[in-house]
């Protein structure tokens, strides 16, 4: 558990593998997140695994409200991802602090950018410092399968 100023009264923030409700956050990307829809439980339970996790609960219920995840070697790259905060909180601000906490997280490991890609948030995640890369023509992707 993490006390964190930028939560609202009555949320906490956790990085406790350990605390993540592994049903709650598939449900809610495999039905609900445009870029996870359909995704298998098992891949999703995967990349939990392989990931730095970051929980928002409610401090009277418990139950999670929000969630994040870090791609990381820990070292010289980050890639945030799955960022989720349930529809029944939104607006509160805990996306922002969600992100924030991410962001401050990762710093202290010294790595050099942390990217993502998101189609509608880019008022959550410019405030806090993301832009679009300024050279896109030096990026490319090797896509497996496409979605």
């Amino acid at each position: 558990m993490t006390a964190d100023p930028r939560l609202p009264e009555g949320y906490e923030l956790s990085t406790d593998p350990a605390r993540i409700d592994a049903d709650t956050v598939h449900r809610w990307l495999s039905t609900d997140a445009y870029w996870a829809l359909g995704r298998p439980r098992d891949t999703q339970d995967r990349a939990i695994g392989g990931s730095l996790n970051f929980g928002v609960y409610d401090t009277v219920t418990g139950a999670q409200v929000a969630y994040a995840r870090v791609i990381t070697d820990r070292a010289t790259f980050a890639w945030l991802c799955d960022v989720y905060v349930d529809p029944a909180v939104r607006g509160k601000g805990l996306g922002t602090a969600l992100v924030t906490a991410v962001r401050d997280d990762v710093r202290d490991y010294g790595v050099r950018r942390v990217l993502l890609a998101t189609h509608d948030a880019h008022e959550v995640y410019a405030p806090l410092g993301f832009r679009p890369l300024e050279r896109p023509d030096q990026w490319m992707a090797l896509i497996f399968q496409e979605s």
